[in-house]
């Protein structure tokens, strides 16, 4: 089974607007809205793909009801523990000439909570995969990530990590099976500025060297580059269509090489699903759809 945990789950309330004039009523033009956070993004992309994960993490108030209420009529195995005070988040990404988001706290998380989590956590075997995904609330341990992965030394869980600095470094030791930095992220993680491919392999050699098994980098609109296990390095491009959205393509990413990766143990089928899920969801309104994903992966193999 794959798991996959959200800390704090969100309601991404998007509007869409010609202008946005700061300090003025601004009207939109159009609003959605979607059920989020990182890991549930990866549950839902995999949905699409036709592979079954169960949803692991934090729901509070309505808002938390509708996210489970939402991922249980996607088909998605929910697992979630329900706090007794708060509402899960409500983001709201504010789409006009340019990208802003606000992206609310979310609900406390206390002991008795985070230890519901623990013993959730006992139950996942050999063979599982795990994914962490995203930030931790500031009502939590830093350490979480460090803690849950403790608890799985030597049952052979797949762990799959997406997240950033100091988060992302303190999991290397535990040798993670997959990480997946974006370019900024691993500029970030090392200090510096990265002008070339090269700059890429290098410094997705040095978190291999801490640990890490296999290192997906993503690219934007230069597509993606992969370290494998056996050091040897992958690339793959991108289509250039119409982009509607970038939220949840990292997601989208993780989730197509990890149903690559089981379906074929393949890398470079890996890779390359998870660039037409990753490309697929920037072309949509919210996550791709198994239609647009089929599509795009046919067209990058064309490339």
């Amino acid at each position: 089974m794959i798991y996959t945990l959200t800390f704090n789950p969100s309601v991404d309330y998007i509007v869409r607007l010609e202008t946005f004039k700061e300090g003025f009523t601004n009207r939109t033009k159009g609003e959605e809205y979607y059920f989020g956070g990182k890991g549930i993004n990866v549950s839902l992309i995999l949905s699409e793909l036709g592979i079954e994960s169960t949803a692991l993490g934090f729901i509070a108030g309505f808002t938390g009801d509708a996210i489970e209420k939402s991922l249980k009529e996607s088909g998605i195995c929910t697992d979630f523990i329900k706090l007794d005070s708060g509402i899960s988040r409500i983001n709201i990404k504010i789409r006009s000439e340019t990208e802003s988001e606000i992206n609310a706290q979310g609900p406390d998380i206390d002991k008795a909570a985070l230890d519901s989590l623990m013993k959730k956590i006992d139950h996942i075997s050999e063979g599982d995969t795990l994914v962490l995904a995203g930030s931790i609330p500031n009502t939590m341990p830093d350490n979480i990530y460090e803690t849950i992965l403790q608890k799985l030394i030597g049952k052979k869980v797949i762990i799959v990590v997406d997240a950033s600095k100091d988060l992302l470094l303190k999991t290397l030791k535990y040798h993670p099976f997959l990480i997946k930095p974006n370019k900024q992220e691993l500029e970030e993680l090392f200090d510096t500025k990265i002008n070339s491919s090269a700059d890429i392999e290098k410094y997705a050699a040095e978190l291999k060297n801490r640990g890490a098994v296999n290192v997906l980098v993503s690219l934007g609109g230069d597509g993606a580059f992969l370290l494998d296990e056996f050091s040897k390095t992958h690339h793959t491009g991108v289509l250039k269509e119409n982009v509607l959205s970038t939220v949840g393509s990292g997601d989208s990413m993780v989730a197509g090489f990890i149903a690559g990766y089981e379906s074929h143990k393949d890398y470079d089928y890996a890779l390359g699903l998870g660039t037409a899920c990753g490309n697929a969801t920037a072309f949509s309104n919210g996550l791709a759809k198994k239609e647009k994903i089929t599509e795009v992966f046919n067209k990058l193999l064309d490339l």
